[in-house]
């Protein structure tokens, strides 16, 4: 098994000091997609729009999220070919939230957070839904006294993932034209407006409701915020909606431990694994070194 990445340097770091602003280029990149996206997507709708949406928010979310930036870069659950991990990198761009070092920045920083004995709203989700899914929309928290985000350098001197990291929202401009030549405006509105605002809207409704005390059987010791599982939604999330097993068990690619847990993204990555594409599989780690979890059910 991997060791697990260590990226946060918090020496004398607060989670709880510090205030939630706004963040002009991301309040103006979230809302104009989702503008857009009420706009224009009723005087484009068809079937096949509505098809191409569907298929490409499914797998650019399930191979470039949650298989590739997920558990691939973030968390190194597995590991494969520098070519291929940047192909799964660079969809996960696609995705529209942000590129490889801010994706890492935003989850480490908030994982930082939670497993703090006290944790500032903004990164426990506390707060009402509308308020959270605004707040992770068009705002940032800006610390009073801020942790430190180590990222390895072989993404940092690597210069594609330089390259994604300053340029990440134009990539959408680039599968834009080829949605154009393919089936005119409606494949693009559906493709690049309504595709982002629904895949960065999920992601954080997601992250709310997993983020609120509900089923699971794992509570982290010492955590000021514990997650939950969220049965029935396995195959809608990629198998991320089983969040409490995932804060329990970090290092393991397979988030659907338990029988019955769907986990489409665990399915994708043992099938890269059976092509001899994907290695050094992560699994949950040995009863002996779970002491930092307490089992509740």
């Amino acid at each position: 098994m991997m060791e697990p990445v260590l990226r946060v340097d918090d020496r004398g770091a607060s989670p709880v000091e510090g205030r939630v602003v706004y963040d002009l280029p991301k309040l103006v990149w979230n809302l104009g997609m989702i503008s857009a996206a009420v706009v224009f997507a009723p005087l484009t709708f068809s079937i096949d729009a509505f098809i191409l949406f569907l298929v490409l928010t499914y797998f650019s979310l399930l191979i470039g999220h949650s298989a590739g930036m997920h558990r691939m870069m973030i968390h190194r659950t597995y590991e494969c070919h520098p070519l291929l991990e940047k192909l799964l990198i660079y969809i996960g761009v696609l995705v529209g939230m942000s590129g490889p070092y801010g994706i890492i920045r935003i989850h480490d920083i908030r994982d930082w957070a939670q497993r703090k004995a006290e944790c500032h709203d903004f990164f426990s989700h506390k707060r009402g839904y509308f308020l959270d899914v605004w707040w992770q929309l068009t705002s940032k928290f800006v610390f009073k006294h801020p942790p430190t985000v180590n990222i390895e350098a072989k993404y940092l001197s690597d210069r594609f993932y330089q390259c994604l990291e300053s340029t990440w929202r134009y990539h959408q401009l680039l599968l834009a034209v080829i949605l154009y030549l393919i089936g005119g405006w409606a494949f693009v509105v559906w493709g690049i407006f309504v595709r982002v605002s629904v895949s960065v809207v999920g992601h954080w409704s997601i992250t709310y409701f997993c983020h609120n005390p509900g089923p699971g059987k794992w509570r982290v010791k010492n955590a000021s915020v514990q997650a939950s599982n969220i049965p029935g939604l396995g195959l809608l999330t990629y198998g991320e909606c089983w969040h409490n097993n995932h804060h329990a068990f970090p290092e393991s690619a397979r988030i659907g431990i338990e029988r019955g847990q769907c986990d489409p993204a665990w399915r994708f990555i043992q099938f890269l694994s059976f092509l001899g594409l994907a290695r050094n599989i992560g699994k949950p780690r040995a009863l002996e070194l779970r002491d930092d979890l307490k089992k509740i059910s």
